[in-house]
């Protein structure tokens, strides 16, 4: 979908391009922690290291306005040439 819309809007100098975060410090991933340490019987941090950031090279959650200021620089002009990508932003994990 974002390469056929980007395919679709370039002609207008309109780009399009997927963020791809992984696991972003939001009430639903707070919420995900919280039920997956009761259902694993382990702690919130058990869940965090052993479970959500195992593969990760960078051991933390994402802040939101990490991707808020991806976002922003999709927009801005400096991006233009930018469109059609899908802009993993991982933390390192397909870096394994």
């Amino acid at each position: 979908m974002t390469r056929t819309s980007a395919l679709e809007g370039g002609a207008c100098g309109i780009t399009a391009n997927a963020i791809c975060p992984a696991f972003v410090r939001t009430p639903l991933v707070a919420n995900q922690i919280a039920a997956l340490a009761k259902t694993r019987g382990i702690s919130e941090a058990e869940v965090l290291e052993k479970v959500m950031l195992e593969s990760a090279a960078i051991k933390r959650l994402i802040e939101p306005e990490e991707v808020a200021d991806l976002a922003a620089y999709l927009c801005s002009a400096g991006a233009g040439a930018i469109t059609g990508a899908a802009l993993t932003m991982d933390l390192g994990w397909t870096a394994r």
